[in-house]
């Protein structure tokens, strides 16, 4: 099955777009962090509705005391600013009528919030100068039309290791806790990582941890059993 792309306008039309948090209850502060020995959890037991905010964030000096400091992929893997290091963030899609695809830089698929794929991309950070990393949004108001998203992350160009960068992902619903995923495992050279599995569970999400390092695309595919048709691309 083909990949569907469908490029994100320079200014998204008015009443579109990542929806803002609505009003709600007690909101719990606690953050969720998802481990080997507790690998998932329900959305809705987090008190999430709304959006989904997905965002990927790094250590720019590791081993440099622990001390995080927040700025674009490029200079969290290698430190300092210079060229050719790109990473981007991303998702598989499958919906609950069939449709399958990816929302990523590559390819100018950044998807849509309002429309399938009810996943968008906010930016791609090529520079490294983006404070606040990469983010992915989520229509969670459309959630019976999602079956399963796959959010990962590749390396585009250059050469880095993701267990040298001290990443994490942290999903953060509209209200509730902020589930954060740690991606802390050996990436042994891997350029790409699948990260976490949102799984429609009738009304809700599971959200599980996967933290599971592959070569690319294709494997990220066979992998998680997508079935799409790959093809190279370029942004």
């Amino acid at each position: 099955m083909g990949i569907d792309y469908t490029k994100r306008p320079a200014t998204p039309p008015a009443g579109q777009g990542p929806a803002p948090a609505g009003p709600g209850g007690p909101v719990s502060l606690s953050k969720v962090t998802l481990t080997k020995s507790a690998p998932s959890v329900s959305l809705s037991k987090q008190g999430g509705g709304g959006r989904l905010h997905v965002n990927l964030n790094w250590n720019q000096n590791p081993g440099g005391g622990g001390q995080q400091q927040k700025g674009g992929f490029l200079k969290r893997v290698l430190g300092a600013a210079s060229g050719g290091i790109d990473l981007d963030l991303a998702a598989l899609f499958e919906l609950s009528n069939g449709r399958s695809g990816v929302v990523q830089a590559l390819g100018n698929a950044f998807g849509s919030f309002d429309n399938p794929p009810y996943a968008v991309l906010d930016a791609d950070d090529r520079t490294g100068a983006s404070t606040g990393g990469e983010n992915l949004y989520v229509n969670l108001a459309q959630i019976g039309q999602i079956r399963r998203l796959l959010v990962f992350a590749f390396i585009y160009e250059g050469v880095a290791s993701f267990d040298q960068a001290d990443a994490v992902v942290t999903l953060t619903p509209a209200a509730g806790a902020p589930i954060e995923v740690r991606l802390d495992e050996r990436a042994g050279g891997a350029r790409m990582c699948a990260i976490a599995l949102l799984t429609n569970t009738g009304n809700d999400f599971t959200v599980s941890r996967e933290v599971r390092y592959v070569g690319g695309h294709r494997d990220l595919d066979k992998a998680y059993g997508w079935g799409l048709d790959w093809t190279a691309g370029r942004k």
